[in-house]
């Protein structure tokens, strides 16, 4: 069993075209308080980001926002969580955001949500960390995502062991009891030529 006293989302700071990406945020945040978790996430109060932190801290959850000064005004840094922590650069916030957390789940986002994402990912399949990762593929957002990802292991780029550390589900009590079961297993990132 993957501990998980503390889960970062990484979370869009728009809100989407559709009402389910909305929905998926606050059903996360809820879920994640009910569990005793605490929430690491952006910091900002707008977008899935807002909705997000907000139902965390409905349900009576501890949460820690990370933000960078310089987006602190454009995020609309949120003032109603436990703790704020204003850093400097991108760079500060991915790494304390890393740091305070046990486990990553992805909400639908955009290029920051899946530069986020992408950067942790190969942290794990460097073995730099082992905690779980998953994405929220609330309304199949990541369908089409899944789908090449699958392609990057046919073509020989990723190995399928590291394809499988990233988890994904449609619900959220589904996505954080696939990460809670998460048992890491480190392979070296590099093939053989006779695999290429």
């Amino acid at each position: 069993m993957a501990r998980m006293d503390s889960i970062c989302v990484f979370a869009g700071s728009g809100a989407g075209t559709r009402p389910a990406y909305g929905a998926a945020a606050e059903a996360l945040g809820g879920a994640i308080a009910a569990r005793g978790c605490r929430l690491v996430y952006g910091g900002g109060r707008v977008g899935l980001m807002g909705v997000l932190a907000d139902a965390a801290l409905a349900a009576g959850g501890e949460v820690i926002g990370v933000i960078p000064e310089a987006l602190l005004r454009k995020e609309v840094g949120h003032e109603g969580l436990t703790d704020l922590r204003v850093v400097q650069t991108m760079h500060q916030r991915k790494a304390l955001m890393s740091e305070l957390s046990d486990a990553v789940v992805a909400l639908p986002g955009g290029l920051g949500t899946l530069e986020e994402l992408f950067e942790i990912l190969t942290w794990a399949q460097l073995g730099i960390h082992a905690k779980p990762c998953g994405m929220l593929n609330a309304d199949g957002y990541y369908d089409d995502l899944l789908r090449f990802l699958g392609q990057t292991v046919t073509e020989g780029f990723v190995r399928r062991e590291h394809r499988d550390m990233i988890l994904a589900a449609a619900e959220p009590e589904a996505l954080l009891d696939l990460m809670a079961a998460y048992t890491p297993r480190y392979t070296a990132k590099w093939m053989d030529r006779d695999e290429t």
